[in-house]
């Protein structure tokens, strides 16, 4: 069957894509050289952000953000006394030997799980609201290892499989753990393992509501999560807080770079070099990244979005609440409802803050 026809499919699919397909591919690089382009962006707008944002509103947004997170990435360079600019001081964080420390994979997981331990007394100060679901590290298997990103798999609905962050480690020589702590509490705890488990446990959701996923929401969250480091006990590592700062440009830029690509003409060169200007990602990294983003127009501007729109709330909930204000109640009701639109998020919290003054 695969010799006779899988693999002959693929061999038809590839000659088409080189024969036929590529020499009537376009030039540009973004969905608005279509016909209704530009109609079709701002419905992917709404649809990944669940915003009337517009794009320039969301591009000169993600200039400002890449802006303020390049001068704390410059607080730190000249903290850990680096003498030169920040794109030489990127290269230095990938290449130094102090962050590729590991010499057998067990030891990458061994770290993230000490992470995980010296946390949890801070995070029970934090949430008062936590799942039940049991939680796991494991190394992503080897069949898919080469190619696979750090990923949470939730657990089952019912509570039979627990929930696995998936860590790759195709070659442990190359490992660099800088961003490792920031990863942690994106994917695992308090990030997607809180958010998805809470949500497939709620008993007051119907059934659909329990894998409902609104990206701003689900991605926001987890970016969100990556700030609370410092309240969580880590990022005492000045290069751990840059992995932080890193992980935050990445998705700082994609605001630039997506909107640039799809409404501004920007060529996929252009969003490249953009990125590899502003951020310490590898340039075979930024490239996929890019790639991906003139594949799904408005996706890669979920994350940023829902995350500072969770912060804004935060603010304005301690602003106005002050002494009354409870961070473990704050999180319960961001949390407590699963995915919901960015919109339906603030009438809550609004509501909440009204009730609690």
């Amino acid at each position: 069957m695969v010799l006779n026809k899988v693999i002959p499919a693929y061999q038809d699919l590839y000659d088409f894509m080189i024969n036929d397909y590529l020499d009537k591919g376009r030039d540009s690089s973004g969905i608005d050289a279509l016909e209704n382009g530009i109609s079709y962006y701002d419905y992917s707008i709404k649809l990944y952000t669940t915003t009337s944002m517009s794009s320039d509103e969301i591009h000169n947004l993600g200039l400002s953000e890449v802006a303020r997170i390049s001068s704390e990435m410059e607080l730190i360079k000249n903290k850990v006394n680096f003498n030169g600019d920040l794109k030489s001081f990127f290269n230095y964080v990938r290449g130094l030997d102090e962050l590729i420390p590991f010499k057998n994979p067990d030891q990458v997981i061994n770290n993230f799980n000490e992470i995980h331990k010296k946390m949890m007394p801070n995070i029970n100060l934090l949430f008062g609201l936590q799942p039940n679901t049991p939680f796991e590290v494991r190394r992503t298997e080897s069949f898919r290892e080469a190619s696979a990103s750090a990923e949470y798999n939730p657990g089952s609905l019912d509570g039979t499989r627990p929930g696995i962050f998936y860590v790759p480690i195709p070659n442990i020589d190359e490992y660099n753990f800088f961003s490792d702590e920031d990863l942690f509490l994106h994917e695992a705890i308090p990030g997607h393992h809180f958010q998805i488990s809470l949500q497939q446990e709620n008993k007051s959701l119907p059934s659909f509501r329990k894998s409902l996923w609104y990206s701003a929401y689900g991605e926001g969250w987890a970016l969100y999560s990556e700030s609370l480091g410092k309240e969580l006990g880590l990022y005492e590592d000045p290069f751990q807080y840059f992995g932080m700062l890193s992980a935050e440009m990445h998705r700082a830029i994609r605001l630039v770079v997506d909107t640039g690509i799809h409404t501004k003409g920007w060529s996929r060169e252009k969003a490249i070099q953009y990125s590899l200007d502003n951020e310490a990602e590898s340039e075979s990294g930024i490239t996929s990244e890019i790639e991906r983003y003139m594949a799904n127009p408005g996706q890669a501007l979920s994350y940023k979005i829902g995350q500072l729109k969770i912060r804004q709330l935060r603010f304005k909930a301690e602003n106005i609440l002050k002494d009354k204000f409870d961070i473990k109640i704050f999180h319960q009701k961001v949390l407590e409802s699963g995915c919901v639109p960015l919109q339906l998020l603030e009438e809550k919290i609004d509501k909440w803050i009204i009730n609690t003054i």
